[in-house]
This record gives structure tokens, sequence and C-alpha cells, in this order.
């Protein structure tokens, strides 16, 4: 099991806030983190490891994957002040 400050924070605590990429060009995730060992990883997890070309699964030390589902996704360019920046509320595209 691992034992990482993510990974034990996020088992007690799975709500998540994430914000990609930088501070002019934002998305921020709101959502919810699952945690699996990497022996239990979903099978969507490898395209993880075709992107980075990195099985985890192969390690001796152990790591997890980690899936966000969001449940609400802001993004905004440059100016933070614009209606209409909530693109998922609830876990549903709006418009």
């Amino acid at each position: 099991m691992c034992t990482s400050a993510t990974a034990r924070n996020l088992r007690e605590e799975p709500r998540v806030r994430l914000s990609l990429p930088d501070t002019s060009d934002v998305v921020l995730l709101h959502g919810a983190a699952e945690l699996y060992p990497a022996a239990e990883a979903p099978p969507e997890a490898g395209t993880f490891t075709t992107k980075f070309a990195w099985n985890p699964r192969t390690e001796q030390t152990p790591h997890v994957y980690l899936r966000v589902q969001p449940t609400t996704v802001r993004a905004w360019r440059g100016v933070p002040e614009l209606r209409g920046r909530v693109i998922m509320r609830d876990g549903v595209w709006v418009g």
C-alpha cells in the first residue's frame, strides 16, 4: 500500500480541487478522487501507461493510480471575472 502524504490525505478526504495549467489560462476542477493500488487499476489506466511509457505495476515500490471524477469545472483566460466560466456543474456539462 502506498503511504505517500498525498495518498494518505486522499484516503481521509477524497474531495479535490485541481488547477490546470497556469494562472493566465485556467481550468479549475472540483471532484472526488479514487485511489487504486497499481495492481487493481481500472482498465482505462492503460492510457496512462501508454502516454508516459511507464507502468507502475512493474515497480518494486508500491504505487497508486489516482482518478478524479469532476463535479464542477470552471475555465477562463486572463480575466478572472468573466461570466459563464462554469462549464460543468454537478457532474453535467453546461451548455
